[in-house]
């Protein structure tokens, strides 16, 4: 009979280490555009603007209604920003797409994809951020 690779895995205990999910960290090469865009354009609120001991910009971001934090970091060091296709994405839910829509374009950034209707009847669309992060938007 053949044994499921978790069966080699040491068992944890039932008592969990990690307490809470706290932020996502996204690093870009021009810190003020992608302000403006997140305040702006998305709605979301800054709580915290600060340089780490090392020398990285950092801002924070959360939307209404989440505690977790969205992590903006300017650190030029570590050279350029490379974004792959597919590759991540943030997701809000928002009560009207279409009027999202057309507030975003009005500031310069109109959707990169859809609205397209999902088999469960929610609608979905996508906007990118000023590096090429994509920001799923969704209509439930």
């Amino acid at each position: 009979m053949d044994s499921s690779w978790q069966d080699h895995l040491p068992r944890c205990s039932l008592t969990p280490m990690i307490k809470t999910f706290l932020h996502v960290r996204y690093r870009v090469a021009d810190l003020e555009k992608t302000i403006h865009f997140y305040e702006t354009v998305i709605g979301l609120e800054m709580t915290r603007r600060s340089k780490s001991p090392r020398g990285s910009e950092l801002v924070f971001f959360k939307a209404p209604g989440s505690d977790v934090q969205i992590e903006i970091c300017k650190f030029d060091e570590s050279g350029p920003i490379q974004v792959g296709p597919d590759l991540t994405h943030l997701a809000f839910q928002v009560d009207d797409i279409e009027a999202f829509a057309k507030h975003a374009e009005s500031h310069g950034y109109p959707l990169s994809d859809g609205p397209t209707k999902t088999s469960k009847g929610s609608v979905i669309a996508f906007i990118d951020a000023p590096e090429g992060y994509e920001v799923e938007l969704i209509q439930k």
